[in-house]
């Protein structure tokens, strides 16, 4: 009897999609006599059951992919070149969606510079990634060189679950996804989207389309950030019929990179890639302009009252605008200790759930006592041997239904009072970790196979020292309606002092912080440089 692999939900939602196919796909299967292969076909029968333009079969001896289990997606018998080694449900059964549709016709909703820009890429490319089921960024590049592959002969790309592969992750040295590997070589580490892909295949002499940003004209508001906050006031900025622009390094921060999320007021449970969709969504009812994958550098502030200000993006595109909100976000703290640096990615991570899968059945540390660290630490204990939680103060920080939970599990130690001084190597990846017993000022060392630093959040500010007043941990200075210390520039969110950093308080900061834009538009005396819809 075979497997039931997606539940009634999956099946519903995965039967409506393929309603789009427009050519036949076949799935076409490398399997062996492992319980993983047996799921695999079990995955691919059930698929074929809901579209007539599906269907599967077990790969011929020059078919088979070396990976056991794996399966390739053919479009009219031809080879698309988009491959699972693996069984892609969790974040990837989206990956797995979109990589049918699109080998079946259905067109990449992608802008229409980008997919030319894939047709014209020459050469041979083979990619593989590594992922883990868990992991929220792994599905961005999935599915952005599933897309190159399904539009480019000359491209085909392999996604690998590195939980599954062990061996072959471990022979590569994988302890973090995704890692992309290009004709057997490293190619790249962590997120990256289609347009940053594109940009390293193309020849560095060749010009991208023209740099749109610089020709737009002034916007009445805009916002540097994607994050709850900045969307937040994107929504409320353009609710009163303003010029309203929001640009952003990613839509949805660090939002993006979190897994469950329980205390969203009126929404017991979502993910973040969920929340960050339903936000983008949102944005997009709305006349805003959205200019992803880009940086700011610097701020330039008007010198005369209702002046424009100016934002340089990394790429040297000026963005301008009457008002600014600033939404930067932040990004996780590191510990600043020797070997830090040295074994990132090598064994020092901050996503447990991206990350995790690779340590299965091995001893990690988690530096932090508060929600996230107990959190990661509760995550890691179903995956790997054994957790050592190592936290700072004298006491654990975190929700007591966290450490309820935390304290029920055989595989967690926990040690407070500790000073983490060290992650030591043996060159390639962590061995272990030294720390400081702050109670007897002994020394002490522990044998570990990865670290997951879990200490709090820096803001993105580094860009804004000397232009405005920040706290002396970075933090943006805002009154009481979001203000900063130049007239017209406004912040909110985790960038900013105020003191407890959630969702719904960026969310609701953010709102704030646009009504009070609004507020001091409206009460500029309209002039020839600044006068615009208001």
């Amino acid at each position: 009897m075979n497997k039931i692999m997606l539940d009634s939900n999956l099946q519903l939602q995965l039967k409506g999609y393929l309603e789009n196919l427009r050519k036949p796909v076949e799935l076409v299967v490398s399997t062996g006599n492992d319980q993983k292969s047996t799921e695999t076909k079990d995955l691919a029968a059930e698929i074929t059951t809901l579209s007539d333009l599906v269907s599967w079969r077990m790969a011929e001896d020059d078919e088979r992919k070396d990976r056991i289990p794996s399966f390739a997606i053919y479009s009219e018998g031809d080879d698309t070149g988009i491959s699972f080694s693996g069984i892609p449900l969790g974040h990837e059964f989206t990956s797995l969606v979109l990589a049918l549709l699109h080998s079946g016709g259905h067109p990449p909703k992608e802008e229409k510079n980008l997919l030319d820009r894939i047709g014209q890429i020459s050469g041979e490319y083979q990619f593989e990634t590594y992922i883990s089921l868990s992991c929220q960024n792994c599905p961005d590049v999935v599915q952005a060189l599933n897309i190159m592959s399904a539009l480019n002969p000359s491209i085909s790309h392999a996604a690998i679950d590195g939980a599954l592969f062990t061996d072959e992750a471990e022979k590569r040295n994988v302890m973090a996804v995704p890692s992309i590997y290009l004709n057997g070589e490293p190619f790249g580490q962590g997120r990256m989207n289609l347009e940053q892909i594109i940009s390293r295949l193309e020849p560095s002499s060749k010009t991208d389309s023209p740099k749109e940003i610089e020709v737009k004209d002034p916007f009445d508001m805009l916002i540097v950030g994607g994050g709850p906050a900045g969307a937040a006031a994107a929504i409320y900025a353009a609710r009163k019929g303003i010029r309203t622009g929001i640009a952003a390094e990613r839509f949805g921060g660090q939002v993006a990179d979190t897994l469950d999320i329980e205390n969203l007021i009126s929404i017991t449970h979502t993910e973040g890639p969920e929340l960050v969709a339903s936000m983008e969504a949102h944005v997009n009812e709305y006349e805003v302009d959205i200019f992803n994958n880009q940086l700011a550098t610097k701020l330039v502030p008007s010198e005369n009252s209702g002046g424009l200000h100016e934002v340089i993006m990394a790429s040297g595109e000026t963005l301008r605008a009457r008002s600014l909100i600033l939404s930067t976000g932040a990004r996780w703290r590191q510990l600043g200790v020797p070997g830090e640096e040295e074994y990132l990615n090598k064994g020092v991570a901050y996503c447990p759930h991206c990350d995790g899968p690779l340590f299965k059945g091995k001893r990690v540390a988690v530096i932090g006592g508060g929600n996230s660290g107990v959190e990661a630490a509760i995550d890691l204990a179903g995956i790997v041997d054994h957790v050592t939680l190592i936290e700072y103060d004298d006491q654990l920080r975190a929700d007591d239904i966290l450490l309820t939970r935390l304290n029920s599990l055989k595989n967690v130690k926990i040690i407070n009072s500790a000073e983490t001084n060290e992650i030591i190597g043996d060159g390639t990846r962590v061995a272990g970790l030294v720390f400081t017993d702050r109670t007897t000022g002994e020394a002490l060392s522990i044998e570990l196979d990865g670290v997951f630093v879990q200490i709090g959040l820096v803001p993105n500010t580094e860009w804004l020292k000397g232009t405005l007043g920040l706290t002396q941990f970075g933090e943006i200075e805002i009154d009481s309606c979001g203000q900063t210390t130049i007239p017209g520039v406004f912040a909110a969110g985790d960038a900013t002092t105020v003191p407890h950093k959630q969702i719904i308080i960026g969310m609701g900061d953010g709102a704030k912080a646009s009504l009070s834009a609004f507020d001091y538009l409206i009460r500029l005396a309209p002039d020839a440089e600044t006068e615009q819809v208001v």
